[in-house]
């Protein structure tokens, strides 16, 4: 069979859940048994995201093979049980930069380089390259941005030209658009999809399929009017209503028959559609058993998309335990006041220190990690978040004046966090870091082995940094446990505490590899010792 694409664009404003509407659709076809891969271009030059303040592009996803890319191939993986790598996001940067070394290299004979056809050549060639790995029937590609943005043209008009490559019966355009709820006039409107729409033509696309995100309910007359003014079926006129949990979508299109639609219009072979997957976490997620109080504490809490995955990990603990999760976002340079964090973290029943880079904020971390080391409040630390319980832990039992890591304080006396050898000659930022899967020894006997179950795990990694083996016969004196290790010993990769009912703190991003339906398993014991500990406050 050939291979099956489907293109889905934006319009009207941005930030509608172009990759949310995506990862629906892509866990939809499986539920159908059809095997998906999601691929996700951004118009942007950077060559990708992982030098980019979270201020302005959120998280940084991390894949198994060490490819820092957008946020939205996290919601990929959650939604599907596609593992993605490098060739399922890329950028205009990554695209200028490879057409431009292929120019120096003499590999286009001297020829004028243009937009058209070197440009969208070199766009069309990485979707289809997406498209050919194994145990795939159907790409999914988002296309970044929204229509009408000049950054956005090449990609759509290498869109438009793949329907010649690979044949109109092997391709789908799936347009996400905004039908707006006009409350002073009690009425929605459709022209801006309408407009949308248009512009989207005058590029050369018609969309078979349109997803109207809305407030409110799109009655018949109005489905009818953007089906006659859009040149869209009726049928393929989908609401996607604002909802309460981003995994309430699937089956929300689901009863739509948005998946009928498109695996009639693909030609694909599929199973029988069977029960709603989805429903059972919602429900756990909208009517819990109990509810904990999770404080996370970081330096871009404005900006929640900076945490994405974090925030889904913590759910997916919740649903694990049957538990609704209240969060309590602290931004952490509020904590670096004498007893602030006191205030700020009463009555939390877990805090969690995610991962992050630079000096700012970070005495307010150490400061929120000392509150749940001596008050025996459930703690996980991640990334930075474990190299600041290291520094708090080296202060404040240890007594090491001072202790810090190199990244912060180049003449610290106790670097208990240092840079590696290899890393000290780097200068360049972006792909020098550990990045991706590495393996990681757990000690038997440990909170790590009673979540895990497993000898030997693999973890997403994202920093250069590490702990200071120098120190380590001290921190373990003092009654730190190294819990995981590189395989050789040589990487401590996992922290806990003794005489502490649940502390535990990881060099690498388990985050990146939970799932709704398969919550990760550190997540899952946080969220438990989380319970615990909220039922121990009630007894006191």
């Amino acid at each position: 069979m050939d291979r099956k694409y489907i293109i889905v664009t934006g319009g009207v404003v941005s930030s509608l859940g172009k990759g949310i509407a995506a990862s629906s659709i892509g866990a939809l076809l499986e539920a159908r048994g059809i095997k998906v891969t999601m691929q996700k271009l951004d118009p942007y030059i950077n060559v990708d995201p992982g030098t980019m303040n979270p201020y302005q592009h959120g998280e940084v996803f991390v894949t198994e093979d060490g490819a820092e890319t957008d946020l939205d191939l996290g919601h990929y993986e959650r939604f599907t049980s596609a593992s993605l790598s490098a060739v399922n996001n890329f950028t205009t940067g990554k695209i200028y930069r490879s057409i431009i070394e292929k120019e120096r290299r003499g590999e286009y004979l001297g020829k004028t380089v243009q937009v058209v056809p070197h440009v969208t050549n070199e766009i069309k060639n990485r979707i289809k390259a997406a498209a050919r790995q194994k145990n795939t029937d159907v790409i999914i590609v988002e296309i970044g941005g929204t229509v009408g943005d000049i950054e956005s043209l090449p990609f759509l008009e290498a869109a438009r030209q793949l329907r010649q490559d690979v044949g109109a019966e092997n391709i789908l355009y799936a347009h996400l658009t905004l039908v707006p709820y006009i409350k002073a006039a009690g009425e929605i409107k459709t022209k801006p999809t309408q407009h949308s729409v248009s512009t989207l033509r005058s590029i050369g696309i018609q969309p078979d399929l349109l997803i109207c995100r809305t407030e409110v309910k799109i009655s018949k007359a109005e489905r009818e009017k953007i089906s006659l003014f859009c040149n869209v079926e009726e049928r393929a006129v989908i609401q996607a209503l604002d909802v309460s949990s981003i995994y309430e979508v699937p089956g929300m299109l689901g009863r739509q028959g948005i998946e009928d639609i498109i695996i009639e219009k693909l030609g694909l072979k599929a199973l029988k559609k069977g029960a709603d997957k989805w429903k059972k976490i919602v429900d756990r997620i909208k009517n819990p058993a109990t509810r904990v109080k999770i404080s996370v504490v970081g330096k871009y809490i404005e900006v929640q998309d900076a945490y994405k995955s974090i925030k889904e990990a913590v759910q997916h603990g919740g649903i694990a335990n049957n538990c609704g999760i209240d969060f309590n976002w602290i931004d952490s340079e509020t904590l670096e006041r004498k007893g602030a964090a006191n205030e700020a973290l009463k009555g939390s029943a877990g805090i969690l220190v995610p991962g992050g880079f630079g000096l700012r904020g970070l005495e307010g971390k150490i400061n929120a990690i000392r509150y749940a080391r001596e008050n025996r409040v459930p703690y996980l630390g991640i990334c930075l978040g474990m190299q600041s319980a290291v520094i708090e832990f080296a202060r404040n039992v240890m007594k090491l004046k001072g202790a810090s890591s190199t990244e912060f304080d180049r003449e610290t006396q106790h670097p208990v966090i240092a840079l590696l050898e290899e890393q000290k000659s780097v200068k360049n930022m972006g792909g020098t870091m550990r990045l991706g899967a590495y393996p990681c020894r757990i000690t038997p006997g440990t909170n790590a082995y009673a979540a895990y179950r497993e000898k030997v795990i693999f973890e997403r990694h994202r920093h250069r940094y590490e702990f200071n083996n120098a120190y380590r016969e001290g921190f373990e004196a003092k009654g730190m446990v190294i819990s995981g290790v590189s395989p050789g010993g040589a990487l401590v990769e996992m922290i806990e505490l003794k005489n502490h009912p649940w502390f535990t703190a990881v060099q690498f991003h388990p985050e990146f590899k939970s799932k709704p339906m398969l919550p990760h398993p550190l997540f899952k014991g946080f969220i438990a010792a989380a319970l615990k500990n909220k039922r121990r406050g009630r007894k006191k």
